[in-house]
């Protein structure tokens, strides 16, 4: 019997054998078939149903950008028409609403730039710009600035050995050392500010209570130097700096940043841009995420500033709380979905301690 096992099976069986593994084969042929076409129609079902989703997504956000935006034209409309500053002593607060009201809708620009198109992104951005724009009109028009004399005025200026400038408030009177963005639309024409110094330690008060406040101040051409600014300030530009080193305390508004080199920055602020950065370190705390365009090897750290009286100068300004915001930065000109290779978290054992300027001293 274990013999016949051994034998060749006869024609017949071997026909049968065959076609049976044939039918198999077939069998199996058309499940895969099946398959792959189920597999396919799945696909497709996603693909369609993809764009219905990300139409979706972009028409909720244009929605309640228009509305916000539509709000704030309204707003800014109203507070135009007003014929008597006097009469309405809120008009300050007002247009404080406004800026936040500003600050919040480019927060949500931010916030849904990867699931928007690259142009809804740049409308969006140029719209915010004409906003700030009209706010800083309607500013100056309903609540005009005490007008100042073009008489040669110099600034009340302490030098010693170690090069400590202070200065006070003065109306900057030198059209030609304007600073303008036309990428950003952010201006700061004939403001407050230290322009064309180097090595050295550059100190600002500003006075609190006062009525007729810095609404901004600039730092431009500066090379080499170390400046302090304690007390609040509406906006901040910052134009054309090497290997400087930048404390400053809390910023109502927006901070704009362009062309700087190996500096570090220290900066409490609701609106933080920088563009054109080149090796530097910004410790920030910031209301919203912080923008980087045109930069690379810049790093990112917590906020870590002190002077006498800080803390309610962060409080008065909504910056009293730590948000987490100085990791969440958005480069506006790396779309992709990975990590941008332009910016990166500051490591521990690099960061700055707790820098104290309250006494002024240049060796922090």
């Amino acid at each position: 019997m274990e013999e016949d096992d051994h034998l060749p099976k006869p024609a017949s069986a071997a026909a049968e054998d065959a076609a049976s593994s044939e039918d198999l084969d077939s069998a199996l042929q058309r499940k895969r078939a099946a398959m792959i076409e189920r597999l396919s129609n799945l696909h497709q079902s996603r693909l369609a149903r993809k764009p219905d989703s990300e139409s979706n997504s972009t028409s909720s956000f244009l929605s309640r950008f228009s509305d916000s935006k539509s709000s704030i034209e309204s707003t800014l409309s109203r507070i135009r028409q007003t014929a008597d500053p006097h009469s309405n002593p809120t008009l300050k607060s007002e247009l404080d609403n406004v800026s936040m009201s500003i600050a919040d809708l480019e927060k949500l620009v931010a916030e849904n730039t990867f699931s928007l198109p690259s142009y809804e992104v740049r409308t969006c951005l140029k719209t915010i710009t004409d906003l700030k724009q009209i706010v800083e009109q309607v500013t100056c028009e309903v609540i005009p600035r005490k007008k100042f004399s073009f008489k040669n005025k110099s600034a009340k200026k302490i030098t010693t050995q170690n090069d400590i400038v202070s200065e006070v408030p003065i109306r900057v009177e030198n059209n030609t050392a304007n600073v303008e963005s036309e990428n950003s639309g952010f201006r700061a024409l004939d403001s407050p500010g230290f322009r064309g110094k180097e090595n050295e330690v550059l100190v600002k008060e500003f006075n609190r209570g006062n009525d007729e406040e810095i609404r901004e101040f600039v730092l431009s051409d500066l090379r080499g130097c170390d400046v302090r600014l304690m007390g609040c300030v509406r906006a901040l530009f910052v134009h054309k700096l090497i290997d400087c080193k930048v404390y400053v305390g809390p910023v109502f508004g927006s901070v704009l940043i362009e062309e700087v080199t190996n500096c570090v920055f220290v900066l409490a602020s609701h609106q933080i841009r920088i563009h054109q950065a080149k090796g530097c370190d910004f410790y920030l705390r910031a209301r919203s995420r912080p923008i980087i365009e045109d930069s690379n090897g810049v790093r990112f750290a917590p906020y870590c500033l002190k002077y006498d009286g800080i803390e309610k100068d962060l409080e008065e300004a909504n910056l009293g709380e730590e948000t987490g915001n100085w990791s969440n930065v958005d480069d506006f000109k790396w779309l992709r979905a990975v990590q941008s290779p332009n910016w990166s978290i500051l490591p521990e054992n690099e960061r700055l301690d707790t820098v104290d300027i309250s006494n002024r001293d240049p060796k922090i």
